[in-house]
Parts: C-alpha cells; sequence; structure tokens
C-alpha cells in the first residue's frame, strides 16, 4: 500500500497508441503463461534465486530498434534496459539524434509495485543481452531496491543513469533537490502518469466500494508538480484534470529530455 507522502509510481506499459506500438509483447511486459512462468518460480527457490529473475530468463530476449534505418553498423549495437513507462521518452531521444544502433526492452512498469523483483528481471535481461549485443546500458532509477540494481550492476559491470527515480534525471538531481527543498509534500507527475493518471492513480488507488481510500491517501500533499519532458497540449490538460482531482494547485515545470540524451551520448 502506498502511504499519504508517497507518489504512486506507474505501474503498466505505456497505454497510449505511439506508446504501446513500442512496448514490449506481452510475455515480457509479464503476462507468460503460467505453466512458464511457475515453472520458472518453482526452480528458482529451490536454487535460491529470485522468482522474477528466473521468470525473466525462462523468457526470449525480445527488443526493438528505436530508429529505424540509418547506418547502425558504424556504432556498436547497444540494448537499453529500461521501465515499460519511459519506452516513449527514450525513442524521442533516439529519432533526433538519429541512433538507429540503439535498441530497446523493457521491465514491466509493474515492477515498481514489487521492487524486490527489479533487479534479477534486469539481471535475467543483462546476461541475455550479452548473446547479441556489445554493449548494454540501464536507464532505470534505483525506484525502491534499497541499492540493490547499484550493486547488482557494479558486479555486472553495466552503466546506469543517475538517479534514485525518473523524477530525477528527468529534472536533473540538483534541479529536483531544489524543488523537493521548496515543497517536500509534492505529487510528482511525468508525461507518462499525467496521461494515465484515471487508470494508474484514481482507478488503482479507489478499491471498488471504498472511495474513501483516495482522500487518505492525498491528505498530506500540497501540490502536483508536473515535470513536463514533452510539450503537448493534451498532456498539459491530463496534467490540469489531476491536480484538480486532487484538490491540489498545480505547477509546471518543463524538463525535457536532456538527461537522457546526455547519458546516452556518453556511453552509447
Amino acid at each position: 500500500m502506498i502511504d499519504e507522502t508517497t507518489t504512486p509510481v506507474p505501474c503498466t506499459a505505456p497505454s497510449s497508441p505511439q506508446e504501446g506500438a513500442l512496448s514490449a509483447p506481452d510475455h515480457v511486459r509479464g503476462r507468460s503463461s503460467r505453466r512458464s512462468g511457475g515453472a520458472a518460480a518453482r526452480r528458482a527457490e529451490r536454487s535460491g534465486r529470485s522468482a522474477a529473475e528466473a521468470v525473466e530468463e525462462a523468457r526470449p530476449l525480445v527488443s526493438h530498434p528505436l530508429v529505424k534505418g540509418g547506418d547502425a553498423a558504424s556504432l556498436p549495437a547497444t540494448l537499453v534496459i529500461t521501465c515499460g513507462a519511459l519506452i516513449h521518452e527514450l525513442q524521442a531521444v533516439a529519432r533526433a539524434n538519429r541512433w538507429s544502433h540503439l535498441h530497446v526492452t523493457a521491465v514491466p512498469a509493474i515492477l515498481h509495485n514489487r521492487p524486490e523483483r527489479i533487479t534479477g528481471a534486469v539481471r535475467a535481461k543483462i546476461r541475455k543481452a550479452r548473446e547479441r549485443f556489445e554493449r548494454v546500458l540501464v536507464l532505470y532509477g534505483d525506484c525502491g531496491t534499497g541499492g540493490e540494481l547499484d550493486r547488482m550492476l557494479a558486479e555486472e559491470g553495466i552503466e546506469r543513469i543517475e538517479g534514485p527515480h525518473c523524477y530525477a534525471f528527468f529534472t536533473g538531481l540538483d534541479a529536483f533537490g531544489r524543488l523537493e527543498e521548496e515543497e517536500i509534500a509534492t505529487f510528482w507527475l511525468t508525461d507518462f502518469l499525467a496521461r494515465n493518471f484515471e487508470r494508474l492513480v484514481l482507478q488503482g488507488l479507489s478499491p471498488d466500494g471504498h472511495p474513501d481510500l483516495l482522500a487518505q491517501y492525498f491528505r498530506n500533499y500540497r501540490r502536483v508538480v508536473h515535470l513536463v519532458q514533452i510539450p503537448d497540449p493534451e498532456t498539459a490538460a491530463a496534467a490540469a484534470r489531476a491536480a484538480e482531482r486532487l484538490g491540489l494547485p498545480l505547477v509546471t515545470v518543463e524538463t525535457g529530455l536532456a538527461p537522457i540524451g546526455e547519458f546516452l551520448a556518453r556511453h552509447a
């Protein structure tokens, strides 16, 4: 359960037509058959591995090029392992820079609700990716793993974008720190979360028959900050509706995608 001072995070794969076209197939997003997933989980229990890692190992690695065409052969084939909620922004950066050597595979965003499973799922993708890619990068925050993700990445020799979560690396660590100092009781919206607010937040936190719980979850918040990655009137309107629904003032901060571009430029 999410307490009153914790921002809910995206917990499903993208749902809009553009985002959905880029999201990984069902078996990559966590909808594998009970047969394969259950058997893998049982083997993991016997071997001491995490269930998430074992289930991920049982699936084929499915990846997609971020940019079609171009001279991909001139740069090392690179796989970016990211969260399902970040694919739209990652593709925008890759297209702007014509990085046709970049491919993406997504860890199911629903694992934000079970952060103890994130590290194992990412590790499994890394190990399979080495068979096909010259380089692997991780575009993912710590996202509640308590440092386990970074410890595993150090063991594997893999670079990750710096930041505890996507709010911080979209904004830049220093700028995000200043925003937190202004008001710690902030509900953060990315473009993705603004577009999916109804489904992920209102429906996700308001079980049938208990609409009063929503007010309890948000009673300690004092403002909503929309971190704008790609300016868009529909997304801005969605953020305004979200703030109105919560009865909170809305602050808009344009972040752009520079931190993602800078990370990929340095390492990819």
